[in-house]
């Protein structure tokens, strides 16, 4: 079974894969990067046919290039630089840094290894990739299809009737069932509620007229770790320095948990608070961390209404909507919506990540705030990095 492209545009990735590479390709072009692929679903078994069809994609992905409409549309949103701009224009994927292999058991690995600016690209299409793969094949296609658009009539007549009142982005890339289904998530979402703020998608936002959203994921925290020169514990402090400094608060809401939440609030001090217009969770009790923001916003004498909660982690409309009336009135609350947007059907999504796992040939990690989410295949660094952040929380809490 040969199936049809899947990505047909380099634009068909994340938002923050833009914002994060442009920051390496004005500060850290230095930085080699390691990627490694994780299916997180038990007994989860890639055949030998997913296998060749998962590596065709990846070639046919490493033939494209950036066309001018897409170059131009990337111009066009106003943090985008245009000399990073023409970098892509000179970019594309290159297959020599992709390595695939399948074990006896049916164990699918990946693993990307080169320049940070242009490793880190490969993690959304790559993840676009292995899904769709394993969903047409494994399953009648036909029949997810039919559950998915059941499921999404009844979201979508929820925020007609006045059942959800909050706003959300679309999120869904990295584990979507195909690209045809978040096409039809995103427009119908966009074009039939009110609900839609935009999303993570560039080609769809450019597709759709919708506002492209993102700003940076674990893994540009993460990198800090392989810089020599860096303190561990003070990975959040260097990211949030270099991050406003390329974007100047335009761009500016930040992730708390790549090593602890309660790390990121000792760097996260009057002049950050003032300069990003909002947080991301993704990990840990949302609750609990949402009043923990709004104390550290209070602390600093911001007014917390003025302020932005994203959450993000693993949410389904009904808990987003739990969250948003916890919150509405203190504080300004949006959401980050993925695979409950993107694959939900009457099959189980897959689990899938590809994590940034070594920075010029050290080690780094994320440790998150809830048990199971950390990602490190260096068991001694973990530790070490544990112990210095415990470190710097008892020596300045």
């Amino acid at each position: 079974m040969k199936l049809e492209p899947i990505i047909v545009s380099l634009l068909d990735t994340d938002l923050y894969k833009f914002n994060m590479d442009q920051v390496i390709f004005h500060k850290h072009t230095n930085l080699n990067g390691e990627y490694y692929f994780r299916c997180r679903n038990e007994g989860v078994v890639f055949t030998r046919e997913m296998f060749d069809e998962i590596n065709a994609q990846i070639d046919h992905l490493c033939t494209l290039t950036f066309r001018k409409e897409e170059l131009d549309y990337l111009r066009s949103i106003r943090f985008i630089k245009s000399d990073y701009v023409e970098f892509l224009r000179l970019w594309r994927p290159i297959r020599d840094y992709v390595e695939t292999g399948l074990t006896d058991a049916g164990e699918l690995s990946i693993v990307v290894r080169g320049p940070l600016f242009s490793a880190m690209q490969f993690e959304i299409y790559l993840l676009e990739i292995v899904n769709e793969v394993y969903f047409r094949m494994k399953y009648n296609y036909d029949d997810l299809i039919r559950s998915a658009w059941e499921k999404l009539d009844e979201k979508i007549k929820a925020f007609q009737s006045g059942r959800y009142t909050f706003r959300f982005a679309e999120f869904g890339c990295r584990r979507r069932l195909s690209r045809e289904w978040q096409d039809v998530v995103v427009r119908r979402f966009s074009r039939e509620t009110a609900a839609c703020v935009g999303t993570s998608n560039v080609y769809l936002a450019k597709k759709y007229d919708l506002t492209p959203i993102g700003t940076y994921a674990h893994e540009f925290v993460q990198m800090y770790q392989g810089i020599d020169s860096i303190p561990l514990a003070y990975t959040n402090h260097y990211a949030l320095e270099d991050w406003y400094d390329e974007y100047r608060g335009d761009n500016g809401t930040a992730l708390t948990d790549t090593v602890t939440t309660d790390l990121f609030l000792l760097d996260f001090n009057r002049a950050m608070v003032n300069n990003f217009t909002g947080v991301r969770h993704d990990s840990g009790d949302p609750y609990e961390w949402g009043e923990k923001m709004i104390r550290h916003y209070e602390r600093y004498g911001a007014d917390p209404r003025s302020k932005l909660l994203l959450f993000s982690d693993s949410l389904d409309f009904d808990r987003a909507q739990a969250l948003y009336d916890h919150f509405k009135d203190r504080i300004m609350v949006s959401f980050g919506i993925g695979t409950f947007c993107s694959n939900d059907t009457c099959e189980k999504p897959l689990n899938i990540v590809i994590k940034l796992q070594a920075v010029n040939g050290r080690a780094v990690a994320k440790l998150s705030d809830a048990p199971g989410k950390e990602m490190c295949r260096d068991a001694d660094f973990l530790q070490y990095l544990k112990r210095s952040v415990a470190f710097r929380l008892e020596r300045e809490k």
